[in-house]
């Protein structure tokens, strides 16, 4: 059938673009044949229907499916379920895309062992990696800081870098944006993202929605500019990169009615730990969330974007804003071309994908309503982002949390500290790390403006910074510096300490850097329960700073005025925050910048900045022109190389898979409780000398000074299988009394290292379990948390519940994920993790939501049996775990057609 011909359902069509002719597949068409309702389809399954009617009969979908799609009604049904989705692009950040680059050289020689043709394994959908997670706020405080940060990032990562570059000329539709620009989900929002995709497809001019998956979970920020996108782990995404589908069932979409306008004085922080703590209590995970309603309306895409951006702490998989007139309004802005802005307000129009005052509400099976005017000023903490905290109860939630973190035995007394010609005391809420960080507020004008206004007002009033507070400002991208110089906001947050740190994630991510040595120093004697208030989005224990054990999210402006504070056990409504020069208390109802000044200077932002910024993405600074790029096809592994070594999962792969077995005679290599993180799994930050990561760099002849981070270090599988369950704050129920990453070899009692533990189990030919409690797995969408698991020998994880994306990833990488049957768990089945486990049923083949039989036997003989269901949840997964995972599964079938 030639593409001229190909028309599934009567749908194919023609979009005038002024000169120029697109073929579309008009959704509208099947609606106009009654095979669905569109207007009262959410705009969410409105993409996804589109998506499976391009490609209906000309790539693995089926009209059956498309036909699935068209009768949607807001539940997923046992038959016909499952879709496959083809994103038209896919984005990476460094931290993950270095793992996913490794993968696709060692698939390159893997492919070459079995005889076939190692450029098949070839990015065929466009891939856009930015670097922007390996800047760490080493320096700050001072002018230079962020050029010498910068350096240290050469520095360290020249080996990652080099590899980057490799992958950007051996492997096409693969582009890298250099270190230095800003965060991948904002240069998504602001640059690569054109809204609606106008490119070749199938021999012919096509228009179609612009959709992605993306390493980073955050990648659904992308969500609030009316693109659907959202984070899947690195081996799903390099699956496909290399023309794999994404299968996927029928989403649950539950629909958030947003009304009313948010109150003067709360920022789009308070809206979003507002929104996650709501979805979070409703249970969305693995659901899309579409929001609508008449408050949609005065959002800026900002405060859309924010609200998206954080769809993985509400759990969901994607947080959906339909394209409306403020979508267009800011492409505009954001420098781009008016026959991009033309393109996507023609398309969506005609394909009932634009939302305007008068476009009927979809249904939706489940929805709840947030008044926007009932949003009140708050943080998020001390853990957990979804666990929102009222700024007028800051104080006590603090003092209530504080018992529970406070380490048994340490005196927690203040400590007398001098540093730098000052002294003072160091206590229990002294706030050491202030950062304006992340992709999720720093990308917020208004939160961005405020927090410069803020700073004015305190440095006008003669506040200043406590010494003790570690402050950095490391924004979303350029743009952000540009717009607060013209508004000459800037200075004043330099004079608060808040100078450039780097473009990239930082704190957020755990590039935090070193504490000064005397406030490192009296936290360790004394076990003092430091602070850090961060505008991030994640608040996971051990992910800010090894030392710091409460950690909370919070505005913008409210970092700047918690800076000022230096503690968080103040009640910023009753309480001053400092005295001016005058010697009158200062209050934050004093500094706080009224609505008509922030609105002022948002004026300053012009489209000009954004066009001036991204004009020259592609150049990078001079350390990166600099830098030598290996030749080739194939990348050429470095046996001294402790940043990229050739992985092992593909090293004695063959044409057929084994079949895999039921599990006999396992051990557990831990217990863990209800909310683990893929933080605690496969921790990001930095690398402890006296861990097992530690001491194996130590014996590769790195200094300490250079160990770099778990994240800029995960293209080494030494390293990152070292780092499982490394976490300084994990705690294993087996190793009682201990934090950090811990065990019990089995049978005995003798505590060691996980790590040295599992390679023992390894010796014995004892295949592992991992047992834990309910949301297992969340956080960001890491491949290592999976990877990592695989190489210390565990066969399966059973838990009480699972977070999307890290349970998608077990089984990619062919580790089994079994979930307890309701109400159960390892405590009212009297079981103490010291049993014996064997499972069955799994040799016989495994099929989605299949029950199995665990058996655990204790050391005196006592057995007890229970029933887990497979976390499998479309064939094509069972086919992944049966290949020992996605990345051997599509290897095979390249193999087969070569």
């Amino acid at each position: 059938m030639t593409s001229a011909n190909h028309d599934p359902f009567g749908s194919r069509s023609t979009l005038d673009l002024g000169g120029n002719r697109a073929t579309i597949f008009s959704i509208q068409a099947l609606d106009r044949q009654g095979l669905t309702q569109l207007d009262r389809m959410p705009f969410s399954i409105r993409i996804l229907l589109e998506n499976a009617l391009r490609h209906c009969g000309r790539g693995p979908v089926t009209e059956d499916q498309v036909q699935a799609l068209a009768g949607w009604r807001g539940e997923a049904t046992a038959a016909g379920a499952e879709i496959p989705f083809m994103p038209a692009r896919v984005v990476l950040q460094d931290f993950t895309g270095v793992p996913a680059v490794v993968d696709l050289a060692a698939m390159r020689d893997a492919m070459a062992r079995m005889g076939g043709d190692p450029t098949r394994i070839n990015p065929v959908i466009p891939c856009d990696l930015v670097i922007d997670h390996s800047v760490q706020v080493d320096h700050f405080g001072t002018g230079g800081a962020f050029h010498r940060n910068v350096e240290l990032e050469f520095s360290r990562n020249r080996e990652r870098y080099q590899l980057l570059k490799f992958a950007q000329q051996a492997f096409d539709n693969f582009r890298v944006v250099p270190p230095g620009t800003g965060i991948v989900h904002q240069v998504n929002l602001e640059y690569l993202a054109p809204a609606v995709q106008l490119r070749e497809q199938y021999g012919e001019l096509t228009a179609y929605p612009d959709t992605l998956v993306g390493t980073d979970s955050h990648t659904t920020m992308i969500n609030g500019l009316g693109v659907m996108g959202w984070g899947v782990g690195g081996i799903e995404a390099e699956a496909v990169m290399l023309g794999q589908p994404y299968f996927m069932l029928i989403p649950k979409v539950v629909g958030m009615k947003l009304v009313g306008q948010l109150p003067v004085g709360t920022t789009a922080t308070d809206l979003v730990l507002t929104v996650t703590q709501m979805l979070r209590e409703r249970g969305v995970v693995g659901k899309f969330v579409e929001f609508y309603g008449e408050g949609i309306a005065g959002l800026p895409l900002a405060n859309r974007a924010t609200i998206a951006n954080m769809a993985p702490e509400y759990g969901a998989t994607c947080g959906f804003f339909p394209v409306d007139d403020e979508t267009l309004s800011y492409l505009r802005l954001t420098g781009r071309d008016e026959d991009v802005v033309t393109l996507v307000e023609a398309y969506c129009k005609e394909q009932g994908l634009f939302r305007s005052i008068d476009t009927p509400e979809p249904s939706f099976p489940d929805t709840l309503e947030l008044d926007l005017a009932s949003v009140e000023p708050s943080l998020a903490g001390p853990k957990r982002p979804q666990d929102r905290v009222p700024l007028s109860q800051a104080k006590r939630s603090f003092q209530e949390a504080l018992p529970s973190m406070v380490i048994a035995g340490g005196s927690g007394s203040p400590v007398p500290v001098t540093m730098n010609g000052q002294s003072f005391e160091l206590e229990h809420g002294s706030i050491v790390i202030a950062a304006i960080t992340s992709c999720t507020n720093t990308s917020n004008p208004e939160g961005m403006m405020g927090a410069g206004l803020l700073a004015k007002k305190a440095v006008e009033l003669g506040l200043e910074p406590k010494p003790w507070v570690k402050a950095s400002l490391a924004p979303w991208s350029k743009v952000v510096i540009d717009y607060l110089e013209e508004a000459g906001l800037l200075t004043y947050l330099e004079q608060l300490g808040f100078y450039l740190a780097g473009y990239g994630c930082t704190t957020c991510i755990g590039n935090s850097g070193p504490l000064p040595d005397a406030i490192a120093k009296a936290i360790d004697e004394s076990d003092v329960v430091a602070v850090a208030v961060l505008s991030g989005n994640r608040n996971f224990e051990g992910r800010i700073h090894a030392q710091v054990r409460a950690n909370y999210l919070a505005s913008p402006p409210l970092v700047v005025a918690y800076a000022l504070a230096g503690r968080i056990d103040i009640d910023l409504h009753s309480e001053p925050i400092g005295t001016g020069r005058d010697g009158q208390p200062v209050y934050l109802r004093d500094l706080w910048p009224p609505q008509a000044e922030i609105q002022l200077a948002l004026q300053k932002i012009s489209s000009d900045m954004f066009s001036k910024e991204y004009g020259s993405i592609s150049e990078g600074t001079d350390e990166w022109r600099a830098l030598a790029v290996p030749s080739g096809g194939n990348f050429t592994w470095d046996p001294d190389s402790t940043y990229a070594r050739r992985p092992p999962f593909l090293e004695n792969i063959t044409l057929e898979p084994d079949a895999p077995g039921d599990v006999v005679g396992a051990r557990v290599l831990a217990v863990l409780g209800d909310s683990l993180t893929t933080d605690h799994i496969s921790p990001a930050g930095s690398i402890q000398k006296d861990t097992p990561a530690g001491r194996y760099l130590i014996e590769c002849g790195v200094e300490p000074k250079d160990f770099n981070s778990y994240g800029a270090r995960r293209g080494n599988h030494e390293v990152m299988m070292r780092g499982t369950f490394a976490n300084v704050r994990l705690k294993n129920l087996l190793a009682p009394g201990t934090e950090g990453g811990w065990t019990q070899h089995l049978p005995g009692s003798e505590t060691t290292s996980i790590y040295e533990a599992a390679m023992r189990y390894r010796e014995d030919g004892v295949p592992l379990i991992v047992i834990a409690g309910k949301e297992y797995g969340t956080g960001s969408s890491r491949d290592w948390a999976a990877k990592g698991t695989l190489l210390l020998g565990v066969r399966a994880v059973i838990a009480e519940s699972f977070e999307r994306i890290h349970r998608s990833n077990l089984i990619g990488m062919g580790v089994l994920p079994l979930e307890f049957d309701s109400g159960q768990s390892l405590e009212t089945l009297s079981l103490t993790g010291r049993e014996r486990f064997d499972i069955a049923g799994v040799a016989e083949g495994l099929e989605p939501g299949k029950k199995l039989t665990v058996r655990a036997t204790a050391d005196d003989g006592t057995e007890t049996s229970f029933l887990v269901t497979v976390c499998i949840d479309t064939p094509v997964e069972v086919e992944y775990y049966q290949h020992g995972g996605i990345l051997p599964f599509v290897l095979r079938q390249l193999a087969r057609g070569a």
